[in-house]
């Protein structure tokens, strides 16, 4: 029985990571403990479980059968021995969080900060990006976005208030170039766009009018990924930008830049913290879902 098991969480690491130096990170081992590994899986079984090639791999079609059979039990079976390890201890290990550049809220630290005085013995790894992508499949236990962004097969708890966006400038500018009236007016001003990468196309500025969502076309002078740069020219007076009312708060509260057009940027629903659906779920990951509810209450 345990010569039939050896290697299927090898088997397993290799199939979701496709590739061998990464599965062995993952599995604390290296990557020719994996090969080898995988390998007498393979022999014991008499089947090919993946193509191996210089630059790739990828699961064969036994494989990927093979895989759709046992990984549901291996999951199961993981919960399992995790259920009963938490039985007799306290929430602990590496919590891996992904968050959205402008959750603000949850990046200020307060909730952070006091989830970790109350469970020292979690360690927070979080990664901040914009970059939309299966967070389960890339190793993370939740994320933090907007909600209408999430997954509909995720558990999503709300982490901030409603949001609102916002087009704005500085009062240099506005003084050189006059304020817009109406978003349509926004082409005939120098703008200062976003996209999250170069091959992608700046983001189309979204605004409603009488209960109609619609969104505007410019032409930014400036494009860049970093809202830090957004904000930065914005303040000199380099044109108008747009993005999260509370990315700006501090700014505005100090007069460097003026909020612009809000009559047509109305309340949205904001961030929420989201997490795979799942029997049970890892004790570390409870706990930070239920310190984020406690902490939304008060």
């Amino acid at each position: 029985m345990a010569d039939d098991l050896e290697g299927i969480s090898v088997f397993l690491a290799v199939a979701e990571a496709r590739n061998f130096r990464v599965a062995g990170e993952r599995l604390g081992v290296t990557r020719s403990a994996v090969s080898q590994a995988l390998q007498r899986l393979e022999d014991r079984i008499g089947v090919a479980l993946v193509q191996r090639t210089t630059r790739s791999v990828r699961l064969t079609e036994a494989g990927a059968t093979f895989y759709e059979a046992v990984c549901p039990s291996v999951m199961q079976v993981r919960d399992a021995l995790q259920a009963v390890r938490e039985t007799q201890t306290r929430p602990s290990g590496i919590l891996r969080i992904t968050v959205s550049t402008i959750a603000e809220s949850f990046l200020s630290g307060t909730i952070l900060a006091g989830f970790l005085e109350t469970y020292p013995e979690i360690k927070l790894d979080i990664t901040i990006t914009d970059d939309e992508f299966d967070i389960v499949e890339a190793g993370f236990d939740a994320g933090v976005r907007l909600g209408e962004v999430i997954e509909q097969d995720m558990i999503a708890v709300p982490v901030s208030s409603q949001q609102k966006q916002c087009a704005i400038a500085s009062y240099s500018y506005l003084a050189r170039r006059g304020r817009p009236e109406h978003p349509r007016d926004l082409p005939t001003h120098v703008c200062i766009g976003w996209r999250p990468r170069p091959d992608t196309a700046p983001y189309r500025w979204e605004f409603t009018e009488n209960g109609r969502d619609f969104d505007v076309s410019v032409d930014p002078a400036v494009t860049t990924n970093d809202m830090g740069m957004m904000i930065r020219m914005a303040c000199a007076g380099a044109g108008i930008t747009f993005g999260m009312v509370d990315t700006f708060r501090s700014y505005i509260d100090r007069g460097e830049l003026v909020p612009l057009l809000e009559t047509f940027c109305p309340p949205f629903p904001g961030f929420y913290l989201y997490y795979p659906k799942r029997q049970r779920q890892p004790l570390k990951l409870r706990a930070l879902v239920d310190y984020v509810r406690k902490s939304s209450k008060l």
